[in-house]
């Protein structure tokens, strides 16, 4: 005979979350798109929205299978599909368990904060550095500046539900606009410029990948070697003077690019 204990236990791991139980899936049992690509497209929208959150449960496919009126085999599909994309993660004597949400970015000229906010990832940031140094031959020619004078530099650590998604550098001219450290943490670097009245017009973006070295995978919580997307942009104001330089990396395994891609008449 199971002990209560166990049997508590067991009911816990098939009950879905309450997160899960909120969520309203809309499917269309007529529509072409298969049912367990709709149910996995709308899972993927509730965990990149926060909807539903790393380590939240899932609960059992029977349940779940009951719950949508779908087959057994559907409901498996759409989580294994979320299991290969590294969203989902089954673990023995637990379950099928939220593990992150991917960020998903288009490649515009918009700040990581403002993106991350509007998708309800509810970013936060950790200030690693905020001084003033004297410009690289790299940085000055990005900004326009001579080699060897004073530019601001900034290092910042940002987080979607406690881990880490980016590691930003970034340089702007020294008198461009104060950069207080508690403004730094509470929000965006284009917010603030906005707020101090400067325009953003542009950007030259390069966009690349390499391996993490141990200092930024520890940053990242990466292995060392783990993959890492790169991403170098100088951004220009609206009468063409550049206002900031920016070198930043993120784990390959939490981040991507979008594209949108047009043909050339």
């Amino acid at each position: 005979m199971a002990k209560t204990g166990d049997r508590d236990r067991a009911r816990a791991r098939t009950a879905p979350a309450p997160a899960l139980a909120a969520l309203d899936f809309a499917l269309d049992r007529v529509s072409p798109v298969p049912l367990y690509h709709q149910l996995a497209q709308q899972l993927q929208a509730a965990i990149e929205h926060g909807s539903l959150a790393p380590g939240d449960l899932l609960g059992n496919e029977v349940d779940l299978s009951v719950r949508l009126g779908l087959s057994r085999p559907t409901v498996r599909q759409a989580i294994q599909s979320l299991v290969d994309k590294g969203l989902l993660v089954r673990r023995r004597g637990v379950g099928t368990q939220v593990v992150h949400s991917r960020v998903r970015r288009p490649l515009e000229l918009s700040s990581l904060y403002d993106d991350l906010e509007a998708a309800g990832q509810g970013p936060t940031t950790q200030l690693v550095r905020n001084e003033v140094v004297p410009a690289s031959c790299e940085v000055a020619a990005a900004l326009g500046v001579p080699e060897g004078s004073e530019v601001a530099a900034l290092e910042r650590l940002r987080r979607t539900h406690g881990r880490p998604v980016a590691l930003l550098h970034n340089y702007l001219p020294v008198s461009l606009l104060a950069l207080d450290d508690a403004r730094l943490e509470s929000t965006g670097l284009y917010r603030m410029m906005r707020s101090a009245g400067i325009t953003l017009h542009s950007a030259r973006q390069t966009v690349g990948a390499r391996a993490a070295t141990p200092e930024e995978a520890t940053r990242l919580e990466e292995r060392e070697g783990a993959a890492l997307l790169t991403m170098e942009r100088t951004a220009f104001d609206h009468t063409g003077r550049a206002v900031e330089y920016g070198r930043h990396i993120y784990p390959a395994s939490r981040y991507t690019f979008d594209f949108q891609l047009l043909i050339r008449a």
